[in-house]
Formats: C-alpha cells, sequence, structure tokens
C-alpha cells in the first residue's frame, strides 16, 4: 500500500527490504574509482635559489606550462616562477 504525491512516497505497512535491494542492485563492484584530474606541480624559482611552491594543476584543463611572478623570500624580490615536475 503507497500513496505518493510530488515525488515523494510514503510505504505504509511496508519494510525497508526493498530499499535495501535497490541499494544493493545498483551499484557495480566492478567499476573502480575515477582518477583524479588534478595533480600537484612545482614552481621553481628562475632566480636560482632553489625556493619552490606547491600548485595544483588539472592538465586536461590547463595544457601549456605554467608561470607564474611571485615573491621568492631568499632574494627578496618577485621573480619568475616556471611550472618542473614533483620528485
Amino acid at each position: 500500500m503507497s500513496s505518493c504525491n510530488n515525488r515523494v512516497c510514503l510505504w505504509v505497512g511496508d519494510s525497508l527490504d526493498w530499499l535495501k535491494e535497490i541499494a544493493t542492485t545498483d551499484c557495480n563492484p566492478a567499476m573502480g574509482k575515477a582518477k583524479r584530474a588534478s595533480i600537484f606541480i612545482r614552481l621553481v624559482s628562475a632566480a636560482g635559489t632553489g625556493f619552490f611552491y606547491v600548485k595544483r594543476k588539472n592538465p586536461r584543463r590547463i595544457t601549456e606550462k605554467l608561470e607564474f611572478r611571485k615573491y621568492d623570500p631568499r632574494v627578496n624580490k618577485h621573480v619568475l616562477f616556471t611550472e618542473a615536475k614533483m620528485k
């Protein structure tokens, strides 16, 4: 026995076994998790000090190498930081 109104259903006199069946049958155990879209990269100082920032990048969306002008505290200046792979 059920009464439905505006996509909200109320089941009267029924157990929740039907909900457990739906929850277990809709899941596909063969499917794995999706691969993360973003990766971590290093932004290495062009001043040669060895200072770097770590940033997240989505390579599917941004394909070119990143370059930022950021602060390098070892030379007390804003310098160019270029993308390098994480080691």
